[in-house]
């Protein structure tokens, strides 16, 4: 009988430790089902919806700034040269003198031309004194045919060295002009390439300085050929409106990064290309009333005036480059990002023209991709108008 009740306690003991171990294990199985975490929560992006609109065409090229009108300055006489009348590198004015030579060989020839002269309108008063007298004698025969003849070629004669004295007078009085050298025009001055008592001919050892106008300026600037094709295939086919009459307008930027106040009008272009640099020369007429631009100086010149339709912009930082392209991230109609290749065009401001790959009304995600994969469900904040303004107010989207 103590067996038996041995057996029977051991039997309760058993069942007790059963009952335990599965309490133990139901707990167990709480717990991990109180592990299993939730899904997260959609990553919150900004967006824009892109939206067709008409912008502005821009090119840009390195451009030199030149005299509308530039003299140079050169002896028309040889002689040497007496006195430098002007500040060189300061502006000079229309009939300003500048240089003077030696006048006194001149003013000598001016002289003997002078006389040269005189003697010969006394010969043509004793020639025409002589007619008088054998014109009334020839009339009563008195006198020879031959010697009324030779009155009359005697009168004609002298008439053509006076004439001639007169010229040679008029020539030596020119020369003498000369030698005070003016500026032809308004403008700044270059440095005098010769100095007091230098011997100055007329011809390659007469070159004494220049003159440049201000204003108005030329900007000029090279385009290539693949550019002019280009541009005429997208005018074609209406990807670019060109402007009415093309005329064209230039923006200057200065090496400072400012831009120049006043803008100009493509005035030129070369009908044919430069066979050297394969390209077409430009140039545009700008007003310089403050004398801002000087000939020589380097700029940049943006051509203006041509418009693009129906185009599609998304801010720069929207488009990332990865090894295969440019790719951004647009919200599908389930909520999910997903990446989506483009082909990026020309800047707009602070935008990049999408040449390829997103339709209006897509949006674009502008903020916020970083921690993005394609597929993760996203909730859209601030979604902003496209082309919308800093100041302007943004629109928010909730899904």
């Amino acid at each position: 009988m103590k067996i038996e009740r041995n057996s029977g306690g051991r039997a309760v003991s058993m069942l007790m430790l059963g009952g335990i171990i599965l309490a133990a294990m139901v707990l167990a199985g709480c717990e991990k089902k109180q592990e299993v975490k939730a899904p997260p929560p959609p990553a919150e992006v900004n967006v824009i919806t892109v939206t067709p609109k008409v912008i502005p065409v821009e090119a840009s090229f390195v451009a030199q700034v030149e005299s509308a009108h530039q003299v140079e300055i050169v002896a028309r006489v040889n002689g040497f040269l007496e006195k430098i009348l002007y500040y060189e590198g300061d502006v000079v004015k229309q009939g300003q003198t500048m240089f003077q030579m030696d006048q006194k060989p001149f003013l000598a020839q001016v002289e003997a031309a002078k006389g040269s002269l005189a003697n010969n309108k006394a010969q043509l008063w004793t020639a025409q004194a002589n007619l008088k007298r054998v014109e009334p004698l020839a009339k009563l025969d008195a006198a020879s045919k031959s010697d009324l003849d030779n009155a009359i070629g005697s009168v004609q004669s002298a008439e053509a060295a006076v004439h001639q004295a007169s010229a040679r007078l008029e020539q030596a009085e020119l020369d003498l002009s000369y030698t005070i050298i003016k500026s032809p025009v308004t403008g700044v001055s270059g440095e005098s390439k010769a100095r007091e008592g230098a011997y100055l001919s007329v011809g390659p050892g007469g070159d004494l300085s220049y003159v440049a106008q201000l204003d108005p300026v030329w900007v000029t600037f090279s385009v290539s050929q693949n550019q002019l094709s280009k541009s005429r295939t997208d005018v074609a086919a209406g990807r670019i409106v060109a402007p009415a009459n093309h005329e064209y307008t230039v923006e200057v930027h200065l090496s400072d990064g400012g831009i120049y106040p006043h803008k100009g009008k493509v005035s030129f272009i070369d009908p044919t290309f430069n066979r050297e640099t394969g390209t077409f020369l430009i140039k545009a007429e700008l007003p310089n009333p403050d004398s801002l631009l000087r000939p020589g100086m380097f700029v940049k010149a943006v051509l203006q005036g041509a418009t693009r339709p129906d185009s599609l912009t998304v801010p720069q930082r929207a488009v990332q480059q990865t090894s295969n392209g440019q790719v951004v991230f647009v919200v599908s109609s389930e909520g999910k990002a997903e990446i989506r290749p483009v082909v990026a065009g020309a800047w707009v401001g602070q935008d990049w023209v999408i040449e390829q790959g997103l339709n209006p009304g897509e949006k674009v995600i502008t903020d916020g991709f970083m921690r993005l994969a394609p597929g993760m469900p996203v909730k859209v904040v601030d979604a902003p108008v496209a082309g919308a303004t800093k100041n302007s107010p943004s629109q928010s989207t909730k899904k």
